[in-house]
């Protein structure tokens, strides 16, 4: 059996909890991959500093010691000699059959990914694939041509309250689809302070909205027809960030059968620091025949103690469990997406399964982008007004 190493491009964080005492997402999601997966092979981590390869160094250390995994790791730039190394030399480097999580800002996801595939790596992108559709576009036919596995990183699709949400509509329980509505907000601090260098370059509806936009396509495979937002500024930018602090985005949708109904997508990044969850996320889908009502923040779980007061704990995200050394593990839906990842790569080169395999399973490049279509749409209608921008089938055809 092929071992497949890793190169992860992006040291900030949802990798390893930069600046916080966590340890993020994506590094412990591969720590439970090669529990589990023995042909996962080595980490190699790609940063843009010294110090941000010596803390993901530091936090992999902690986490063999508590996970008791034993994995290879290394990380870029090491120190002043490397001052010039760049993510192209590991992907130059590494032995084949590997591949790379992207997880860098939105407006970078383009250039990067594509010398990830270019280089022969199956590749996975944190949400969204990129800002446009032409990027993207450009991103499949790499891809294809290259004969590669390029998934986005949707992690709330593996969410059991959505997963449900799945289930009891495909079921016919709740009828035809009439309306939904979502909220999806998080806390100031994330705009003006853990993204405070990019920011300005990417909006809340593009960086968090964009989770329920796949999530209505996963749910019901539905295609968008038109698109409005409305946005507001004045709160962020005089943190000197200039990008909205809220974006409400209406979508029309039509399903196969011909059905039309709208969602509507509130997203905001000024909730407030007292605020009792980093995310508050709430959905409700209303159909013919019944209702759905998700709250994703208040999962039964309240925290309160004399240092951080109450705090809602959601335990199906990314949560470690256990208390001794060498027997924690972490569990949740954002561990659950990398790890199927990294499975599918490993059964892709060993040739247990194809790419056909996967197609309509997995939030692949192709199914990724009718998600970026609609936010790349919605920009424009922020750009002029507010005015409906209508969505071409053709931008939004997919076999998967």
């Amino acid at each position: 059996m092929k071992k497949i190493d890793i190169v992860v491009i992006g040291a900030g964080l949802y990798v390893c909890g930069k600046g916080t005492k966590g340890f993020g997402t994506i590094l412990p999601a591969i720590f439970e991959s090669k529990r589990n997966n023995k042909n996962i092979g080595a980490i190699h981590c790609v940063s843009t500093s010294i110090s941000s390869s010596i803390e993901f160094l530091d936090k992999a250390e902690k986490l063999r010691k508590k996970t008791g995994v034993d994995i290879e790791v290394s990380a870029h730039p090491r120190n002043d000699s490397e001052a010039n190394f760049s993510y192209k030399d590991v992907l130059r480097d590494i032995e084949k059959p590997a591949c790379a999580i992207v997880c860098i800002p939105d407006h970078l996801h383009h250039k990067v990914t594509k010398d990830c595939l270019e280089s022969g790596l199956h590749s996975l992108v944190v949400k969204p694939l990129t800002p446009t559709y032409s990027e993207g576009q450009d991103l499949v036919k790499i891809a294809k041509k290259n004969n590669l596995y390029g998934a986005v990183e949707f992690h709330k699709r593996w969410d059991k309250s959505n997963l449900l949400l799945k289930d009891k509509f495909q079921s016919g329980v709740l009828g035809d689809p009439v309306n939904c509505w979502v909220e999806y907000s998080q806390k100031k601090s994330i705009p003006i302070s853990s993204f405070k260098e990019w920011a300005s370059k990417t909006t809340i509806l593009q960086y968090l909205g964009i989770h329920y936009i796949d999530i209505i396509r996963f749910v019901t495979r539905a295609i968008p027809r038109r698109v409005m937002a409305i946005g507001q500024k004045s709160e962020i930018v005089k943190y000197g960030i200039d990008t909205y602090d809220s974006i409400q985005c209406v979508i029309d949708w039509e399903m196969p059968n011909g059905t039309k109904f709208t969602q509507t997508l509130l997203t905001s990044w000024i909730d407030p620091e007292s605020s009792t969850s980093v995310s508050d996320q709430k959905i409700k889908f209303i159909g013919t025949k019944g209702r759905y009502e998700a709250d994703q923040k208040e999962r039964g779980i309240r925290l309160n103690t004399d240092n951080d007061g109450v705090e809602h704990i959601n335990p199906d995200f990314c949560m470690s469990y256990g208390i001794e050394n060498k027997d924690i593990h972490w569990r949740g839906y954002g561990i659950d997406s990398i790890v199927t990842f990294l499975n599918d790569v490993v059964n892709l080169e060993n040739k247990i399964k194809t790419l056909d395999d996967l197609k309509g399973k997995r939030p692949c490049f192709q199914e990724s982008l009718i998600s970026t279509v609609i936010i790349e749409e919605a920009h424009k209608s922020l750009a002029k007004n507010s005015a409906w921008q209508k969505i071409s089938s053709d931008l939004v055809k997919t076999k998967n």
